[in-house]
């Protein structure tokens, strides 16, 4: 029988739909934790991928770079530079510590003088590269420890000092020879924090 254009059933009801069983709800549910998981599991390799070969955090642990840096601060260390380039003059660097163990992760923030091939020497309070006097606007200090080389930075190695030319006051190139490139982790572009000495390493 038909009324208003609308199907009874016989009872004179109109049908009504069904509700959608247990099992299927359940199924969407999975289906929903499924792609969360999936999305945040992405997410993470993202993460740990960037972290090892794009970009990490850093602190400054010690008084070696001041001026320029201050104990505590945080770095923003730029790792993929130096997958497509390699140190430049200037460029203050995170590295491992070339004195410390194998097992031990002890990092050195340091800004690099000499390049291979750089015949690198310390006299008279004074840094000279290649025979000329190197002008460090980033100290605020002659050097006040004794006098160096001349040596020449090896193929594929970095000499590398502190901000710091107090005496004692840096271990770097002096103390352990210029650094082989693959101890390098990557250049300290910014300070993140504290916020007011946010600013560009460069």
């Amino acid at each position: 029988m038909s009324m208003n254009g609308r199907d009874y059933e016989r009872d004179g009801q109109p049908p009504v739909e069904s509700a959608p069983q247990g099992g299927n709800a359940m199924k969407s549910l999975y289906r929903e934790l499924f792609d969360w998981v999936k999305t945040l599991a992405v997410a993470l390799v993202v993460v740990i991928l960037m972290n090892m070969f794009v970009f990490n955090l850093s602190t400054v642990d010690g008084h070696s770079m001041e001026p320029t840096l201050q104990d505590g601060e945080w770095l923003f260390v730029n790792k993929f530079a130096y997958l497509i380039n390699t140190p430049q003059l200037g460029d203050v660097v995170i590295l491992k510590s070339p004195l410390a163990d194998e097992s031990e992760k002890k990092f050195l923030v340091k800004r690099v003088v000499g390049l291979p091939g750089d015949r690198i020497e310390i006299s008279n309070h004074q840094l000279y590269r290649n025979g000329e006097i190197i002008e460090e606007p980033y100290t605020d200090i002659e050097i006040e420890d004794a006098d160096y080389g001349p040596i020449v930075v090896d193929y594929g190695h970095y000499f590398v000092m502190g901000d710091n030319r107090h005496a004692r006051a840096s271990l770097d190139s002096r103390e352990f020879n210029a650094v082989p490139d693959e101890l390098i982790e990557g250049r300290a572009d910014y300070i993140l924090w504290p916020f007011d000495e946010f600013g560009s390493l460069k």
